[in-house]
């Protein structure tokens, strides 16, 4: 007997075949991955090709497209590695078999990528990819939102039209980069048990994953370089030696800069870990300032700068604050 999961893919199965639709296709085929346990894919599978209709054949085609099997070089789980073998296998020898627009499905060209805040904080981040199938039609943008608070996981993503895009207000990047940020917060995501991400993250996964794999020359775990292009550097003595440890606290989430974070900054990872020059801890708070201006010119964050920062001179005087690794590097000096 048919399972209501068959039965629901058939009736849409046959309502894409009227559509002609790549893009369609893949998002319905990424959704139809993310409703299906695991456990049940390998039965699932079996039930399409046992029934053999058009339908049927779509199906399995469009799920093999959402789901291609990682490069030698990738890092994906086994799980998923697994899972995408069974899928390409399912589908050997159907496309030839069904209309043409059909093996369009997957073959995209990136045509170029975007990165930057999704809010004034950049508590998240985001990273965009554009793509149009090899016929030059159905022109598309992949939106991931990366968080940075919980170390850089992929929490929601999108697929939306180019026009999308101009509501973004994001800087042009390097698509292998960006391709390979997204693969990176994805794959963090699955170590990370009870990550809190949209609800409708899993829906698009698939897709994004898809898409993300197909940028040629992918870079994988690319630092972010936004603090070399820092500028404005406070003519101070010791303003170099600053710059220098606030890099190391931004470390690969420089867009991310609150006044939660500046205040954690100040009031705590400095007093704990750094060890400065009196020179540097005076130059500090400018510093800061400036980098704040280079990185959007918040108001609450120049405002929380101005509340910390007098404290700072104590704070880094106070050694019951160091941490372990403070005190046996302050012990060798």
């Amino acid at each position: 007997m048919s399972t209501s999961a068959f039965t629901t893919a058939i009736t849409q199965a046959h309502d894409l075949l009227r559509w002609h639709s790549p893009l369609r296709t893949e998002l319905w085929a990424a959704r139809l991955t993310a409703s299906l346990e695991p456990d049940l894919v390998p039965a699932f599978l079996r039930e399409l090709a046992e029934d053999g209709s058009a339908e049927a054949r779509l199906a399995l085609v469009a799920l093999a497209a959402v789901n291609p099997s990682p490069s030698p070089s990738g890092a994906a789980p086994s799980a998923e590695a697994d899972d995408s073998e069974a899928y390409a296998r399912a589908a050997e020898g159907l496309i030839d078999t069904l209309p043409m627009w059909v093996s369009r499905m997957g073959r995209v060209t990136c045509e170029g990528a975007w990165y930057g805040k999704a809010d004034p904080y950049g508590e998240q981040v985001l990273a965009v990819l554009s793509f149009r199938y090899e016929n030059g039609k159905e022109p598309h943008i992949l939106v991931v939102g990366i968080d940075q608070p919980n170390g850089g996981i992929a929490v929601d993503a999108v697929v939306e039209e180019p026009k999308f895009l101009d509501d973004l207000h994001l800087d042009a990047a390097e698509p292998r980069v960006v391709a390979g940020r997204i693969l990176d917060a994805f794959e963090l995501g699955d170590r990370i048990m009870g990550a809190a991400v949209a609800d409708t993250l899993p829906e698009v996964r698939p897709l994004a994953v898809a898409r993300a794999r197909t940028v040629p020359g992918l870079i994988r775990g690319a630092g972010d370089d936004t603090a070399v292009r820092f500028d404005e550097l406070p003519d101070l003595p010791g303003a170099r030696e600053a710059f220098e440890k606030l890099v190391e606290f931004l470390g690969n989430r420089p867009l991310w800069w609150s006044p939660a974070r500046v205040s954690q900054f100040l009031t705590s990872w400095l007093p704990r870990e750094a060890i400065m020059s009196d020179a540097a801890i005076a130059a500090m708070p400018e510093v800061v300032r400036a980098w704040s201006r280079f990185s959007g010119d918040q108001p609450a964050v120049l405002r929380q700068i101005d509340e910390d920062a007098p404290r700072l001179p104590a704070l880094m005087a106070d050694d019951s604050l160091a941490g372990l690794a403070k005190r046996i590097a302050q012990s060798r000096l």
